[in-house]
């Protein structure tokens, strides 16, 4: 997970196709927080409204790394208690200790995160699901564009809905990368859930 010139390529999730994910979408020019900050001095009301944006930019906590640090991840349940997932420890446990989920269940995914130096554009949550070795579900989330703050940022997927029904109980495979319009994979992980007819 390097950053700037040293980024590797990213790998694909199976069937990721870029071209599909915002038709039309042109990633804007990357610009320096500094640059921003002195843009448009003439405009009030611009100004207002990027000190209210950026807030104390110049005092943000870094920690060095990658601009973006991923915190937690969260498996949220409407009708049961949440699973969080700590990203910043080692994330090969999660695959073998799948969490148990009811059938038919109603969730969200929250990841919490953190910008460090420069606005970050086009952040992306990208998955996809797999059951014994085939994939059976992808999705490609648009989580948005941030500026540096020392409190970490939530991003809330929409609603979903776990498969129900005899057939499709069993352990499922997330395969889980989050990037950004310039490609930079801040981090890739896989989890696992396991469907069961209720909740143990």
């Amino acid at each position: 997970m390097a950053e700037g010139q040293d980024q590797t390529p990213p790998v694909p999730i199976e069937g990721d196709d870029d071209d599909e994910v915002t038709p039309g979408y042109k990633t804007p020019k990357q610009v320096d927080l500094k640059t921003l900050q002195e843009l448009d001095q003439d405009d009030e009301s611009l100004v207002k409204y990027k000190e209210q944006l950026l807030g104390a930019a110049s005092n943000v906590k870094d920690d060095g790394g990658p601009n973006v640090l991923l915190q937690k991840m969260i498996f949220a349940p409407v009708d049961h208690a949440p699973f969080d997932l700590d990203l910043t420890g080692d994330l090969t446990k999660f695959k073998d200790n799948p969490i148990i989920v009811k059938e038919g269940c109603q969730y969200r995914i929250l990841i919490q995160f953190r910008v460090q130096r420069e606005i970050v554009s086009g952040l992306r949550y990208a998955y996809s699901v797999h059951r014994k070795g085939i994939r059976v579900d992808k999705n490609n989330l648009m989580v948005g564009s941030y500026g540096p703050k020392t409190e970490p940022h939530e991003f809330k997927s929409p609603l979903e809905e776990t498969p129900a029904g005899l057939i499709k109980r069993g352990t499922y495979v997330v395969k889980s990368r989050f990037t950004d319009d310039d490609k930079h994979i801040y981090l890739e992980w896989e989890w696992a859930f396991e469907i069961k007819k209720d909740w143990e």
